[in-house]
């Protein structure tokens, strides 16, 4: 009987279908390197074909890849210079292609790996060096809200011994963070059984940083009322303002009274990177753990979170398991007894790949340059009395609001902050800080040129001046 030929062929040779799609990717690059005049629309057309059933009969495969670089060009593209909303990626070229080598090999470091698994230690390491962080061991997740899980499920078994097993019987904990911190460490709360209601909103100063005395008091006052503090959780860079909490001072909060303290830097610890901000991050050292997110301001695509911990213990005492098809060779240790994932893709590949190809002084320099556009924004911003700033920039975030006379604030920016979207020429978000509706752009895009910052500065003004 003949043997059947796989049904899952390509039906070009595999070098045609490569060369296709290496020849998108360097036009997709080539688009990236200047600014385009707007976002086209997503057409009728395309909304139709995208609405379509599936078939039991094959595309040509030339035909489906021109396709998706439709759908691509028509979705909004993080890589783009004028991009200036949340707090993006870039695409950085050599990790997209670190991206697809490792997509190729689809190499699982839930178990031991090989040389992946040196690679990511290596990697985890080198982040340590950089950062000054004394890391032990550590993980790539799929990102902030992941890693951020991670590393307090590991501070909640050192706070109450066993609760990964036993559940927490009914015993209060409670997190401490800034009113500024992160939506993901609110749902850990919720997933780890302490309870959103049980994150204390511990109040900010002048800056919007997390106030060092107030955390001592909440803390102090939980103990007192039998409430078992998990962890204190300080933001290095909060996604609303770019806000630095005083990690020093913490840090001398959490050693006193014997409480984990972890640093969420996803977005602002590259910040550190950068002599004229690294005293921003005094006592980073002493943190029992720490987040960053490369494919924010590390600029390497999504996903790639790090989190990185001081001690090897607590993160295997709230992970570590026997599972009879996960094999334990004799002196290795399986990541998967480290992490919350089990089908856990390559992503270290991608940094290391960038932090060879580049060397950190040039990440140095492009976090430099993000940190200089972003005062050189607030600066334009003063210029123009129709605008108004709310707040110098400490990392790179720049909230401020277009002022109309005789309109609603709120109302007119939120409407602007809709029209700019619409407009597509450059692209924010809008936000609330205190009530106060604003927009809200961040720079973290190697791409992004002083023009673009001028560019930004005159359409808002273009089409503040239509809707005032």
């Amino acid at each position: 009987m003949a043997e059947q030929e796989p049904a899952l062929r390509l039906d070009v040779p595999r070098a045609e279908a490569l060369a296709y799609a290496t020849d998108l990717i360097a036009r997709a690059w080539e688009s990236f390197d200047q600014a385009r005049p707007g976002q086209p629309p997503v057409d009728e057309a395309l909304r139709v074909a995208l609405a379509a059933p599936i078939a039991l009969g094959p595309t040509p495969v030339l035909q489906a890849l021109q396709e998706a670089a439709v759908v691509l060009d028509h979705s909004l593209a993080q890589p783009r210079p004028r991009y200036f909303a949340f707090v993006a990626s870039s695409g950085l070229e050599i990790a997209v292609l670190g991206d697809a080598l490792a997509a190729c090999h689809d190499v699982n470091l839930a178990v031991v790996s090989g040389a992946a698994d040196l690679v990511e230690k290596q990697t985890i390491e080198w982040l340590g060096q950089a950062f000054g962080y004394p890391v032990a061991t550590g993980t790539f997740s799929s990102g902030g809200t992941v890693s951020n899980m991670t590393a307090l499920s590991a501070a909640r078994e050192r706070a109450l011994p066993g609760s990964r097993n036993n559940g927490l019987s009914g015993r209060p904990c409670a997190l401490y963070a800034s009113a500024d911190v992160h939506e993901s460490v609110k749902r850990a709360a919720e997933l780890l059984g302490i309870g959103r209601d049980h994150v204390r909103a511990i109040p900010i100063d002048a800056n919007r940083r997390m106030r060092a005395d107030a955390c001592a008091a909440a803390i102090d006052a939980d103990r007192a009322a039998g409430v078992a503090p998990i962890a204190v959780v300080a933001t290095a860079g909060t996604t609303l303002t770019g806000a630095v909490d005083p990690l020093d001072a913490l840090a001398d909060v959490c050693e006193q009274r014997g409480v984990w303290l972890h640093v969420d830097g996803a977005y602002g610890l590259p910040a550190a990177l950068v002599a004229s901000h690294a005293p921003l991050f005094a006592g980073l050292a002493r943190a029992d753990s720490v987040t960053v997110d490369a494919h924010k301001w590390l600029f390497v695509p999504k996903a790639c979170g790090v989190l990185m911990v001081r001690e090897a213990e607590w993160l295997e005492r709230a992970f570590t398991h026997d599972a009879t098809y996960v094999p334990h060779e004799p002196g290795e240790q399986d990541s998967v007894d480290r992490t919350l994932e089990y089908s856990r893709p390559f992503r270290a590949l991608k940094l290391w790949l960038a932090l060879r190809v580049h060397g950190l002084a040039a990440f140095q320099a492009a976090i430099e340059r993000n940190l200089s556009e972003a005062r050189l924004f607030a600066d334009l911003v003063k210029e123009r009395p129709e605008l108004e700033l709310l707040g110098e920039p400490e990392l790179s975030v720049v909230p401020f609001r277009h002022v109309a006379t005789g309109r609603d604030l709120d109302v007119h920016n939120r409407a602007l902050a809709a029209a700019l979207r619409g407009d597509g020429r450059v692209y924010v978000s809008g936000a609330d800080i205190d009530g106060t509706a604003c927009l809200r752009p961040c720079f973290v895009n190697f791409r992004t040129s002083d023009d673009d910052v001028r560019v930004l500065r005159d359409v808002v003004l273009e089409l503040g001046a239509k809707l005032a």
